[in-house]
């Protein structure tokens, strides 16, 4: 019988260790085929074999900490899938402000807000120094692949709609703690610790995402690490007891 070697998780923030030399050499390397994202980014099925998967990407591009992937407006004529990093969507409201409509990180699709009317509804904007692999839509078109995209945008209808009743339905204390456990979620099904990350996002940008104030945000990440759920560093989070985080989810429930 075979031995069995435990893996264990990668930290989030080893994404960014290698140095430049290294870097280069794994993008001229690695393809959607070999990558160990595309399990989280693209349906098994998408390719019919290697070949044609690694020819869905036309390109990688990198967006720096700040930068504007896309604005809304703009013509949608590539999706972009995470390949590092981190970005946030956001629309702009008539009277000026920012509203966070959703954050991605590495395995996740932008773009497919433009889909429907070849025009992206949103402006996507890097958390951190990023890179993305652009796969032009009119690589989707082949009908083999039609089944696939649905599915893929099947997946992000659900996510939105599980945003909506986060915000429709939920208590405040809720919606931060069903937010970290999103969030623990992610990092565990890419490989990464589930239970000490590095939010990429501010305060403010999460009070947007969730519908609350940056006050109140602050107040309850306090009154978690106070409870004993969290500890909290600036934006370093480790998560000392995830039933107890998620016993707030029924606990205000009932």
């Amino acid at each position: 019988m075979s031995a069995v070697v435990a893996v264990q998780p990668m930290p989030f923030s080893r994404l960014f260790t290698t140095t430049r030399k290294q870097s280069a050499t794994v993008r001229s390397r690695i393809g959607c085929s070999t990558c160990n994202l595309r399990e989280v980014c693209l349906p098994a099925d998408i390719g019919s074999d290697e070949t044609s998967l690694d020819e869905l990407v036309h390109a990688r591009k990198r967006v720096k900490r700040g930068a504007t992937l896309y604005r809304a407006g703009d013509a949608c004529n590539s999706l972009y899938a995470v390949r590092a990093g981190f970005f946030k969507s956001r629309l702009v409201l008539e009277d000026g402000r920012d509203q966070v409509v959703g954050f991605h990180m590495g395995g996740e699709l932008l773009g497919l807000d433009g889909m429907g009317t070849d025009r992206h509804t949103a402006d996507a904007i890097a958390l951190e120094d990023s890179e993305v692999c652009v796969i032009p839509c009119a690589h989707l078109e082949q009908p083999h692949l039609q089944r696939s995209l649905r599915r893929v945008m099947s997946r992000e209808l659900v996510r939105d709609q599980n945003v909506m009743m986060l915000l429709g339905t939920m208590r405040a204390e809720e919606r931060l703690a069903a937010f970290l456990l999103n969030l623990s979620q992610r990092f565990r099904a890419r490989g990464y610790s589930h239970v000490e990350f590095h939010l990429r996002m501010t305060r403010e940008e999460i009070g947007s995402y969730l519908g609350l104030s940056l006050e109140t945000v602050s107040r309850l990440f306090s009154r978690f690490q106070a409870e004993g759920f969290i500890s909290v560093q600036q934006k370093h989070i480790a998560i000392h007891d995830i039933g107890a985080l998620a016993s707030v989810l029924r606990r205000e429930a009932a």
